[in-house]
């Protein structure tokens, strides 16, 4: 079976812009690329990088989360991420005293909620669709593919309503990286990787480590970051981000 692909990214972000009254050179200013780039990525003509797609949900507080999903619709939006300490209104039928999704008790740090210094991680929220569920068992060919540019590709392997883990098959192909223009990125949550075949390059902070088959690593995702495959085969690991709620 060939993995189920995702639908067009650009579409959605299209949607989000304009759902938020930002014109697309806003945008652009806002990330700091060309007006031309974000047509392109709308249109399909080109994907965003791993880190134009961090920086692209940010400005518009949506969780990247959101375009893994199932089309949710001719005009639907993906809920945006709750700004730091914001609750969002109980749903409809929610009993008395219970905690509806996205608040916490008093007192207690809210689930997707990020400093404003931060980038949001892929993943990391789950606002989009709170009680959709990836599993229990996801076959090889079954998983979910989101093609991103600089050759990275996501594939999701699970999720778990209300665990705000990411849990996904990362492949580098040759020549890839998280950032085409050799930039650094940051996002919340605590990183582990596990590199089943290839070899990636990890470049954290001030130092560059080499991650080969049967490495693995692990550090806070605030810690500028940068993953790039230098060699001449694919990249491939298994990728686990937790966030604190």
């Amino acid at each position: 079976m060939s993995p189920a692909v995702v639908p067009p990214v650009g579409a959605r972000i299209r949607r989000a812009r304009t759902a938020r009254g930002m014109s697309l050179r806003a945008l652009a200013r806002e990330i700091g690329v060309s007006a031309s780039l974000v047509s392109q990525i709308e249109t399909g003509k080109s994907q965003p990088s791993v880190s134009t797609l961090y920086a692209i949900t940010t400005a518009l507080s949506i969780p990247v989360e959101s375009l893994f999903d199932a089309d949710p619709g001719e005009g639907a939006v993906p809920a945006p991420v709750a700004a730091v300490g914001e609750r969002r209104p109980a749903p409809v039928g929610t009993p008395p005293g219970t905690a509806p999704p996205g608040t916490a008790p008093p007192g207690t740090a809210l689930p997707g909620t990020v400093a404003p210094d931060t980038v949001l991680h892929a993943l990391a929220a789950f606002a989009a669709d709170p009680g959709r569920r990836i599993g229990p068992l996801v076959k090889g060919g079954e998983r979910e593919v989101l093609e991103l540019d600089s050759g990275v590709v996501w594939e999701r392997l699970g999720r778990v309503p209300g665990v705000d883990v990411d849990f996904l098959l990362v492949t580098y192909r040759p020549g890839g990286a998280s950032s085409g223009t050799g930039g650094l990125m940051r996002h919340s949550g605590t990183e582990y990787g596990y590199l089943t075949s290839g070899e990636l390059v990890l470049t954290l902070g001030f130092d560059e480590y080499v991650i080969r088959p049967g490495d693995a690593v692990s550090f806070e995702s605030t810690t500028p970051h940068r993953y790039r495959n230098d060699g001449s085969e694919p990249a491939v690991g298994v990728w686990f981000v937790f966030s604190m709620p």
